[in-house]
């Protein structure tokens, strides 16, 4: 046998040695992704399962009409569910246009700039920093000024969750807009207002709304804001200057305690409150997907 033949078959060994090598690497790796994934997926179905059957043990018509109830008797959760959706309702109306215009300026006016910069920083922290740092700042600017708790520090408290959120993200989506179509716009004598609002917003419309349903996803089951804000209420209001009721205090409060009754509730909120989280994130999805 040759040299040449001698080098060729030493090669064509050498790669084949490689690819085995490379071959059980991968499958390694696969094999640790997968189970990873499985551990995951197996802690999330048995919250699911435990949510599920317990949610739906204690979720009666009485739940939905009724009032929080004191121990051992009837009741149900009917001014928490309104005290969560006025207040994320509320703090969604008041975020969505700070952050949505804070994201236009930061994606359409000034990208490099120093402000941008100082902007894009406070907003990392903003987006990182825990909630109940952002309640203890609303406790301690509103609650103490006005001393008082209310519906309107909880308002101001998720409304300062959201806003982050929803810079981030129409920044994000308004520059994957190409940059075309811009300047198509523009060659056509367009004003950068009208450019804005016609065709780059329009064709970012999917991701912003996207974005705006994460972040009252996000807001829905916060509880340590409203602890500190609007605190919490056993009875019905729609007074925003006082302490208001939120399904996440009232389920804080009912689990930790010893009442049957409370914990029934407690599970039947928190299966409420899952199937909000729930069909706002298929929502968002589906609003993706229509968007590609």
């Amino acid at each position: 046998m040759s040299t040449g033949e001698l080098l060729l078959q030493a090669q064509e060994h050498s790669r084949l040695a490689r690819y085995a090598h490379r071959k059980r690497v991968n499958q390694v790796a696969l094999t640790l992704s997968l189970l990873a994934m499985a551990f995951g997926l197996f802690w999330l179905f048995w919250i699911l399962i435990e949510t599920i059957v317990l949610g739906v043990g204690g979720l009666t018509l009485d739940t939905l009409v009724l009032m929080t109830p004191p121990p051992n008797d009837a009741g149900g959760l009917a001014n928490a569910i309104y005290g969560s959706f006025l207040m994320v309702l509320l703090a969604t109306l008041v975020g969505t246009p700070i952050g949505v215009m804070a994201g236009i300026y930061l994606a359409e006016f000034e990208t490099q700039g120093w402000l941008a910069s100082t902007t894009r920083f406070v907003n990392d922290i903003l987006l990182s920093a825990p909630s109940i740092v952002i309640g203890l700042f609303v406790y301690a600017v509103v609650v103490t000024r006005f001393k008082s708790f209310s519906g309107y520090a909880g308002v101001v408290a998720l409304a300062l969750i959201v806003i982050p959120v929803v810079i981030r993200t129409t920044e994000n989506m308004l520059q994957l807009v190409p940059s075309g179509l811009r300047e198509a716009a523009y060659a056509l004598g367009a004003p950068k207002w009208k450019v804005i609002i016609s065709i780059t917003l329009k064709a970012a419309r999917s991701g912003v709304v996207t974005g705006v349903l994460l972040a009252v996803a996000r807001i829905a089951g916060e509880t340590a804001p409203l602890l500190f804000t609007a605190l919490s209420n056993q009875f019905w209001t729609s007074s925003l200057s006082e302490p208001m009721a939120s399904l996440p205090v009232t389920i804080f409060k009912f689990a930790m305690s010893p009442y049957e009754n409370w914990q029934k509730l407690a599970w039947a909120g928190v299966f409420i409150i899952t199937l909000a989280v729930l069909g706002l994130n298929i929502l968002a999805r589906v609003l993706t997907r229509g968007k590609n």
